[in-house]
């Protein structure tokens, strides 16, 4: 890892803002499309760009802002990586935010998430905080194989629930679904059902699929040479060099996710999710568990 002073550490985006303290990651999943060339990284992707700055910045950006807003984290880097734990930026800056009386949609894999819940709960409290957590694969052995270096989904459902608890609500991202590696009915429907059990606002599907473009293609294709011999080969066949790419069984696993969301009045649309993510009404309340 390294360090560098940024610039800025916000961008206006649709009536909130986007955060990144970050840049690279450590946590190896075989898809990352943060590894696209597209991104213009002039390090190793490894080698995390720490932007050690970020909280005299965001405070400093909060203090002109006469409006508050969300503050969305984790898009393109996860704020709980392994250098979080030594660093505590991502820490540092849910102060400021609570200070400053602005909500926050924090997305990420780890369950170092935990660590600062009492700092998500007090920003859920005073203005609106929404966690947002991957799950791709129900399946530990392959949860290791395609995300190595976090822990596994089982582990990320606890981390749910316990946002429950604390009355946080949360949005989970189902994607990518990977053809012919997690793309079945048996693999998504025990995801399906924690969202359920752990009460998730809102599930992000991308139609079922993936996408690749360059960088992050050829990463993804060594993976697949090194874990499942000889599906590169249908992966060209099939889907040659395009960006989307879906899974043969789309139609059917869009049918049992949509259905399985209206039964249960969860949020099943990027554009309905977005939305509820973005809002930061006047007045936000969220209903703790125990008052149900």
């Amino acid at each position: 890892m390294h360090f560098v002073d940024a610039k800025g550490i916000l961008t206006h985006k649709d009536g909130c803002f986007g955060m990144n303290i970050y840049r690279g990651c450590t946590h190896g999943c075989i898809y990352c499309d943060s590894r696209s060339r597209c991104y213009q990284f002039t390090h190793p992707f490894e080698d995390i760009e720490v932007k050690q700055n970020a909280p005299e910045l965001l405070e400093a950006a909060l203090k002109s802002k006469r409006k508050k807003c969300m503050i969305l984290t984790g898009s393109m880097s996860d704020p709980y990586m392994h250098c979080e734990e030594e660093l505590q930026l991502t820490r540092r800056c849910l102060e400021i935010i609570l200070k400053s009386g602005f909500g926050v949609a924090i997305q990420t894999k780890s369950d170092r998430i935990l660590r600062d819940i009492d700092l998500l709960s007090e920003i859920n409290r005073s203005a609106k905080c929404v966690v947002q957590m991957t799950l791709t694969t129900y399946d530990d052995d392959l949860c290791r194989i395609i995300e190595p270096n976090v822990c596994n989904t089982r582990r990320r459902i606890e981390v749910l629930a316990k946002m429950q608890e604390r009355g946080i609500p949360t949005i989970v991202w189902m994607t990518p679904i990977l053809p012919f590696v997690n793309d079945t009915k048996e693999n998504m429907m025990p995801i399906l059902d924690a969202c359920i059990r752990t009460g998730v606002k809102g599930i992000i599907d991308f139609g079922m699929g993936l996408t690749l473009r360059e960088g992050d293609r050829e990463y993804y294709y060594a993976a697949l040479d090194k874990h499942f011999p000889g599906l590169k080969g249908q992966y060209i066949k099939r889907y040659g060099n395009a960006y989307e790419l879906q899974s043969p069984n789309a139609r059917e696993l869009t049918g049992l996710f949509q259905r399985t969301c209206r039964e249960h009045g969860i949020l099943s649309t990027p554009e309905e999710c977005f939305a509820f993510m973005q809002e930061l009404p006047e007045r936000y309340s969220q209903m703790s568990i125990f008052d149900l």
